[in-house]
């Protein structure tokens, strides 16, 4: 995208409610014992939207993924219904649960029951009671809201230390547009999406079709590309719903106004995954590897979630060692054909750059700068192969003696 474009997008507030015309919110109903703790949240659209989700590539699915394919055929969604805490996944009648918490949302709303999604995220395989839905959905209708992005973006957390919430404007033929959105994230994150729910939210008019195709490019560079921990959820869900209340010309074609669309999109979930990868449990630091001058954009991403996804890298990036031998050997197992023999890498964060490895040989290099460098929270490894043109982003964080203690009591 041009530096025009991105120009006439600005990051705004009211996260996942500032398009027109949608409300959300967040309750603790019980799904989870702190009762500090949200666990059932809602969004819905004044209006019939146009809807897209892509889910997990993992072969076991969660019971929401199965409802929600069915729900989605026609392209058409008004609403989400998520809960936190229990994942609905192999659990004992989990579809028909998920079933009846989409016709109870329904009926407070006046909806149809086949017009509203469900997500689920929590532990797998636990028994999910439709009572919980049947105390807790009343009171989340109750206490929905044009300004409530921060309660549905608390409703949804499990590990996470932080809500994750976006929003941009921008303007098609003269009407101001917006795209917002909430996530959750925290491990079992693995390319090709996590444990992550994100749902987006945009007035923009645009097609079903166009919708879809926005979606599915973007997915491939930003969600796809996020490596925490190796582990694939069976629950991953990003939707997006488009209600068209901006009043724009449908976007029904490629050209400028999609392009405008698809890096707005793009501003929000890089954001998202930025959040979402920094938030990776126990981590200090967030690490960026962005790949340059590959042969192809495909090879460009293998090779960057490679070099995240290296335990040797992500530890020495937590130890603040300039290990960068470790990068050298990620790039080299990646699943994919290219030339390695003219590889140069550099480390970068606010406190500076450092060359660390040029034609893929050693380089003289200060290791008390590098250490600086590292000190910091937000590190970049940027990776120039020397063998094309094609650039990709990875998303990941340092592993620490802190996933081990998360993960080692999760359900406790």
């Amino acid at each position: 995208m041009t530096k025009n474009i991105t120009k006439k997008i600005k990051f705004t507030d009211k996260g996942i409610c500032a398009p027109k015309g949608f409300r959300a919110s967040g309750v603790h109903v019980g799904f989870r014992e702190n009762q500090k703790k949200k666990d059932l949240g809602l969004l819905v659209s004044d209006v019939m939207c146009n809807a897209f989700a892509v889910h997990t590539q993992n072969k076991v699915k969660g019971a929401p993924i199965l409802v929600n394919r069915e729900h989605l055929k026609d392209g058409k969604a008004q609403g989400i219904v998520v809960n936190s805490g229990n994942a609905n996944t192999c659990a004992p009648n989990g579809v028909q649960v998920a079933r009846e918490t989409c016709r109870l949302a329904a009926d407070a709303l006046g909806l149809k029951a086949e017009d509203l999604l469900v997500c689920s995220t929590g532990v797998i395989g636990q028994e999910i009671n439709i009572e919980t839905f049947e105390r807790g959905i009343p009171r989340v209708v109750k206490k929905l809201s044009y300004d409530d992005s921060e309660s549905l973006a608390r409703s949804i957390m499990t590990t996470d230390k932080i809500t994750k919430q976006v929003a941009v404007s921008f303007e098609v033929a003269g009407k101001m547009c917006h795209i917002g959105a909430v996530a959750k994230g925290s491990g079992m994150i693995n390319p090709n999406m996590a444990t992550m729910l994100s749902f987006l939210t945009t007035d923009v008019s645009i097609s079903r079709e166009m919708l879809r195709t926005a979606l599915l490019n973007d997915v491939a560079d930003t969600y796809n590309q996020i490596y925490i921990d190796g582990d694939t959820s069976t629950n991953d869900t990003v939707a997006i719903l488009a209600n068209g209340l901006a009043g724009n010309p449908e976007i029904d074609a490629p050209g400028a106004e999609f392009d405008l669309f698809c890096e707005a999109l793009n501003q929000v979930t890089v954001t998202l995954c930025r959040l979402l990868a920094k938030d990776g449990e126990g981590a200090t630091k967030l690490i960026e590897c962005v790949v340059k001058n590959a042969p192809t954009k495909r090879i460009a991403r293998i090779v960057s979630s490679s070099v995240v996804g290296s335990d040797l890298v992500k530890t020495a990036i937590f130890g603040e060692d300039a290990n960068w031998g470790r990068v050298l050997c990620a790039v080299g197992y990646a699943d994919a054909d290219f030339e390695c023999a003219h590889i140069d890498v550099v480390l970068s964060s606010q406190a500076g750059d450092i060359l660390v490895c040029k034609g893929s040989e050693a380089v003289n290099f200060s290791e008390e700068k590098a250490a600086k460098i590292l000190a910091c929270d937000e590190i970049r490894i940027d990776v120039d192969l020397h063998d094309g043109s094609k650039d990709a982003v990875a998303y990941g964080c340092d592993l620490t003696f802190g996933y081990v203690r998360i993960n080692g009591r999760y359900r406790s």
